[in-house]
């Protein structure tokens, strides 16, 4: 077994191979996005300079609801899906069985983020290990609620 220093190097390289990153992508646009279980989602958005489309897979942190998800943004403001679900709050969701359904995204407030995370950290307490040290170095702050600094957003299904 890894440990949680040796765990955190892996998953930052893995983020940081983009085909790697990209490649399920290419699962969900060929309906095959149910074989990465209910703990991912493709987010589709328009991009805000472009109005292209655009596509990001992204880790389920809650799904209180049939019809939200919360999703968290482990590069920060930076994220460029992040940035354009702000300007167009108006995307589309594939997940396991659903494809391209229309949706809103809403930033979550401080205390809603920390509870979504604190929820997240209990159920996943090795993935929060391993995930915790690479999002502290890409945020350059505090993820750990309360008082957390990570981005987190939720996706309401219309």
């Amino acid at each position: 077994m890894l440990s949680a220093g040796r765990a955190t190097g892996v998953v930052e390289r893995m983020l940081r191979c983009r085909p790697l990153v990209r490649a399920p992508i290419l699962l969900y646009r060929c309906g095959l996005g149910f074989m990465l279980g209910d703990r991912f989602l493709m987010l589709e958005h328009v991009g805000r300079s472009t109005g292209r489309r655009r596509y990001v897979v992204l880790e389920v942190v809650a799904h209180r609801t049939r019809d939200s998800y919360t999703v968290a943004s482990g590069f920060g403001e930076q994220a460029q899906w992040l940035r354009n679900v702000a300007a167009q709050p108006r995307v589309r969701v594939s997940t396991g069985r659903r494809i391209s359904v229309p949706a809103t995204a809403r930033r979550l407030t401080g205390p809603e983020a920390d509870d979504a995370l604190t929820d997240y950290r209990s159920r996943h307490p090795r993935a929060w290990r391993a995930l915790r040290g690479v999002l502290e170095r890409n945020l350059g702050g505090r993820v750990e609620p309360p008082g957390t600094e990570l981005p987190v957003v939720e996706v309401a299904l219309d």
